[in-house]
């Protein structure tokens, strides 16, 4: 492995794979949990152990693709769920490195679905007919496709300058003093965190619940 690097050693890891579906709890499979917390959460951990030593040797540097996601949700919890995961991992992860000299940085987006194609548009069709019995005797098709143009309309609202979040992920990798959080959003979805991180939560459900009925 050791003979792939330069001489400077291995001082850079970014885990970026990610990828992201729509739909409420109930509407997902066991499988699809699965899939997802394998790639988006354990394979970026599975990375990360297996690069360590080297990381350790060479005081590098650990950067991580999380999401403003990781505070809410607003159909997508499936990759909420993930991102949130791996904050917390990444919060383990930097105060034990620091003694060895290696700096973890967590990189923040907002949305930029535009950008990266990481979530297509979604087909309330495809959905309903891929629902158990079970949920369609709960929902209706009329829930879905409401459901499915709100998250379309978000979707279509991403920012298509995906040059900011690689400007952020340099900067972790190369500033002399990297931020431990990098947060590359839009003022609103800056102010959302904020409410969710300070407010109790009774005031962020009632401000998600009001978004999801618009």
């Amino acid at each position: 492995l050791l003979r792939h690097f330069s001489p400077i050693g291995f001082w850079g890891l970014v885990n970026n794979a990610g990828i992201s579906t729509f739909g409420e709890t109930g509407w997902l499979s066991m499988e699809k949990y699965e899939k997802f917390a394998d790639v988006n959460l354990l394979g970026s951990i599975r990375t990360t152990l297996a690069f360590l030593p080297l990381l350790r040797k060479y005081k590098g540097r650990i950067v991580f693709m999380s999401s403003i996601i990781a505070y809410f949700s607003l159909g997508n919890g499936i990759y909420s769920m993930t991102k949130a995961a791996i904050e917390k991992f990444c919060d383990a992860l930097r105060l034990e490195m620091k003694k060895f000299g290696v700096r973890v940085c967590i990189i923040q987006p907002g949305n930029y679905a535009r950008s990266t194609k990481i979530q297509p548009p979604v087909s309330a069709e495809e959905i309903w007919n891929e629902l158990s019995e079970e949920e369609k005797a709960v929902y209706n098709k009329e829930y879905v496709q409401e459901r499915a143009n709100f998250f379309n309309r978000i979707l279509s609202e991403g920012s298509a300058n995906g040059n900011e979040v690689v400007d952020a992920m340099v900067d972790a990798l190369t500033s002399p003093a990297p931020k431990a959080r990098y947060m590359v959003a839009k003022l609103k979805e800056k102010a959302l965190v904020f409410v969710c991180a300070l407010f109790p939560t009774v005031v962020m459900d009632s401000i998600l619940s009001y978004a999801l009925s618009t």
